[in-house]
């Protein structure tokens, strides 16, 4: 029994070793062998042109090239790339509509499944998107786009409350219109002192109808990001609600967009 046992180690070992061999001829090492990461596949979105109108006036949709992302291709055969002549793009389904928005306080661009009536986006009545739609907004802290910027920090980003503080000195807006803390429905994950992912539920009140979605029966998705100079910050927030069919997508919307207010230029 001994010298059997002794036989079946031996037998193993010579196994490992022949592996471990194997591995050195071919100059990969067994533990990087083992531990290498799989690095995301990289496919290629159409890029959409989308029209603008704002301070400056109407502004034509943009010509540009198809926009490498680092997501599967499958997903990369529902998607596109949605971007204006002022402000940044989003990846939205593919054969939706858009529409942007500009001033000096920031952009808003919208991404529907229907053509957008770009008049009633600048209505005081308009009650906003009630189905399908991605919105991705930015406001700029050192311009009107500061009293946003300081809703927004006061709801989430409570490191930089002092932002919000200098904005309540100045007196233009009343401190009672800052609340301080989180939606109390929202689901938020923070990726660190400056990017929180959130979940707004169905018929809720919450960072996701901080927008121009309307609250309906279906929740509603994003991130909001700052970035800057911490006294001057601005402030980038998706807000996304798709169909069923298409409510995978998602993570790679968000993904994207804090991926590109991550670039050095931002």
């Amino acid at each position: 029994m001994r010298e059997a046992r002794r036989s079946a180690w031996l037998r193993i070992s010579s196994g490992i070793a022949m592996i471990m061999g194997t591995l050195a001829v071919s100059g990969r090492p067994l533990l990087i062998a083992a531990t290498k990461k799989i690095q995301p596949s990289l496919s290629q979105v159409p890029f959409v042109g989308c029209k603008s109108d704002g301070q400056l006036g109407p502004l034509d949709a943009p010509m540009g090239k198809s926009k490498v992302v680092p997501i599967a291709a499958k997903l990369a055969q529902q998607l596109a790339y949605y971007q204006a002549e002022q402000g940044d793009g989003v990846l939205a389904p593919r054969g939706w509509y858009c529409f942007n928005t500009y001033g000096s306080n920031g952009w808003n661009l919208y991404v529907t499944p229907q053509p957008i009536d770009a008049k009633t986006l600048f209505l005081d009545t308009w009650p906003g998107f009630s189905g399908p739609s991605i919105q991705l907004s930015t406001s700029y802290g050192g311009t009107s786009g500061r009293f946003e910027v300081a809703h927004i920090i006061a709801r989430v980003f409570p490191a930089h409350k002092a932002f919000v503080r200098s904005v309540i000195k100045e007196g233009i807006i009343p401190s009672s219109s800052f609340v301080f803390g989180p939606y109390p429905q929202d689901k938020l994950i923070y990726k660190n002192k400056e990017i929180v992912e959130y979940q707004t539920p169905p018929n809720a009140e919450g960072l996701g109808t901080n927008s121009h979605l309307q609250k309906n029966g279906s929740s509603i998705c994003g991130v909001a990001i700052l970035a800057g100079i911490s006294s001057e910050p601005s402030l980038w927030i998706l807000s996304t609600r798709l169909s069923p069919n298409l409510a995978g997508l998602s993570t790679a919307i968000i993904q994207q967009v804090e991926r590109d207010a991550a670039e050095p230029d931002r």
